[in-house]
């Protein structure tokens, strides 16, 4: 898996969220926040954490916002804050741009500026987006409580030809194959213990844990 370069503008609850758990799945993240105290709560965690301004265009330019593939603004409060971030990103060649908004027109505004997508708060949004950046060949995650998801996923490459027996994914993963389908929305096929793995389908599977996700995020499915 490439590792990816993940900036993170403001460090709230939401901000310091994605940046701690992208750091633990591997990311460099680069962190900015006017808020001393904010800086300190992730500085041990990530690539690089810097106290100042994110609108200055010196500072993002110094601290390595133009080697990003994806920012995130993280400061809900201040529209023309995150105006600022998203053209200042836009401006350094950043790929991909996503921001929190705290209402339709702060979301409507930023859509205008050019982000690629608005998140609500507060801390789970810090999750569901995290996860989203990490993932590999996870396409959706359906929590059905804290311990137990459904998940939809590409066939990983050193699964294709495969069969559950010889993968063991139960044991492996702490994985339960439900069944396959070619496009999402189809029905589910039932896939035999003995029957090789195909590529280009969709996988469903009930996770007892966080496990299989684990493994996506670290890239050990490659």
């Amino acid at each position: 898996m490439q590792k990816q370069t993940v900036g993170v503008l403001g460090l709230g609850i939401f901000g310091q969220t994605i940046a701690i758990e992208l750091s633990k799945y591997g990311c460099d993240v680069i962190a900015i926040d006017g808020d001393e105290k904010n800086v300190d709560k992730v500085s041990d965690v990530v690539t690089s954490a810097s106290i100042g301004d994110f609108t200055d265009m010196d500072l993002l330019r110094s601290v390595g916002l133009a080697n990003c593939d994806i920012v995130v603004v993280g400061t809900g409060t201040n529209l023309e804050s995150a105006v600022l971030a998203v053209m200042h990103a836009k401006r350094l060649g950043v790929k991909q741009i996503i921001a929190k908004a705290r209402s339709l027109t702060f979301e409507e505004v930023l859509y205008e500026v050019g982000v690629d997508a608005v998140v609500a708060p507060e801390r789970d949004s810090g999750l569901r987006l995290a996860s989203k950046i990490l993932r590999n060949h996870i396409d959706e995650v359906l929590r059905l409580d804290d311990e137990t998801s459904i998940i939809e996923f590409e066939t990983p490459a050193r699964w294709i030809g495969k069969t559950l027996s010889e993968l063991d994914v139960r044991r492996q993963y702490d994985l339960n194959l439900l069944g396959m389908r070619e496009e999402r929305g189809e029905k589910l096929t039932p896939i035999g213990v003995n029957t090789p793995l195909e590529s280009d389908v969709i996988l469903v599977a009930m996770a007892a844990s966080h496990a299989f996700e684990r493994f996506d995020y670290l890239g050990h499915l490659n």
